[in-house]
């Protein structure tokens, strides 16, 4: 595997939610803080930036164009025009939305948290291309990571301050999830369990917060691979690339003081792997 690489140079305060974009060939992140959405063209070495006005979580495409945003006051769409309307309106002071992902079936998986990180202050709510929500975990922390198995058959996910990754049983007539269980537990030196996503022979790749590295464990729950990236604070990863092979890093800078950074210069950059291993296909939201 090639070594960890400079995509974008970047100050993201908190960037998250890669997510790759095959209609247009394109790279699409947040800076939750900033209330921007990024979209990083590899191929020309462009980008593109969209302001939200509030806090935006994650960012996803939509089978309509545009993408889906998860707001710090609920689930919004932006057409291709940049047209703005609200799917699911559901302001909480003192919450806001976190990461999210889309499922098998075009639905958002939406998390939130607490600003002051309060436990159990988040959610993890589905959310559909009619509006329709269903509760899925309501004493949630800092909900964060959302993927899938190759097959579909299993959810795994991260609540942070847990340490573990989780995986759920997937009920194959509703999508909806059962049976959790523990997958892998991050011991307390090696930081905090943040963004993750699953390759094509369904290993689990998880960023770690604080731990200045990317992990990869097999179906198993065996830890597999160790990347270590020139930031302390990675944020998330995924697959990207016309062949969906190059693993995307997302990083931020909060939290860091003048000395980190200077040690530190590429903290909130988007950083990348290429030829990490075999991605899967991202499933556009429906709506």
């Amino acid at each position: 595997m090639n070594g960890v690489e400079l995509a974008l140079k970047a100050e993201a305060r908190l960037g998250e939610g890669p997510t790759w974009d095959p209609v247009g060939a394109r790279l699409l992140w947040v800076d939750i803080l900033a209330s921007r959405v990024h979209w990083y063209d590899p191929a020309g070495g462009g980008e593109s930036v969209m302001a939200t006005g509030q806090h935006v979580g994650a960012a996803k495409p939509r089978a309509a164009g545009g993408v889906v945003v998860n707001l710090r006051d609920g689930v919004g769409l932006y057409d291709a025009d940049g047209a703005f309307r609200w799917l699911h309106h559901d302001p909480v002071p003192g919450r806001r939305a976190n990461d999210a992902a889309v499922d098998a079936a075009g639905t958002l998986w939406a998390g939130t948290m607490r600003y002051d990180e309060a436990p159990g202050g988040g959610t993890l709510r589905r959310v559909g291309p009619d509006g329709a929500v269903v509760p899925v975990l309501d004493d949630v922390t800092v909900s964060n990571g959302t993927d899938w198995s190759p097959d579909g058959s299993l959810m795994y996910y991260v609540d942070s301050p847990t340490r573990r990754v989780d995986v759920f049983d997937v009920d194959r007539d509703t999508g909806l999830v059962r049976g959790r269980r523990p997958f892998a537990v991050v011991e307390e030196e090696a930081g905090l369990p943040d963004g993750l996503t699953v390759d094509a022979e369904g290993c689990v790749w998880v960023a770690l917060w604080d731990g200045a590295a990317v992990r990869r464990y097999t179906p198993r729950g065996d830890l597999d691979r160790v990347v270590e990236v020139p930031v302390r604070r990675p944020t998330a990863c995924a697959f990207g690339g016309p062949s969906l092979t190059d693993l995307y890093i997302t990083s931020a800078s909060a939290g860091l003081d003048a000395r980190e950074l200077a040690e530190r210069p590429l903290s909130g950059s988007l950083l990348v792997v290429p030829g990490a291993g075999q991605g899967m296909p991202d499933v556009p939201f429906g709506g």
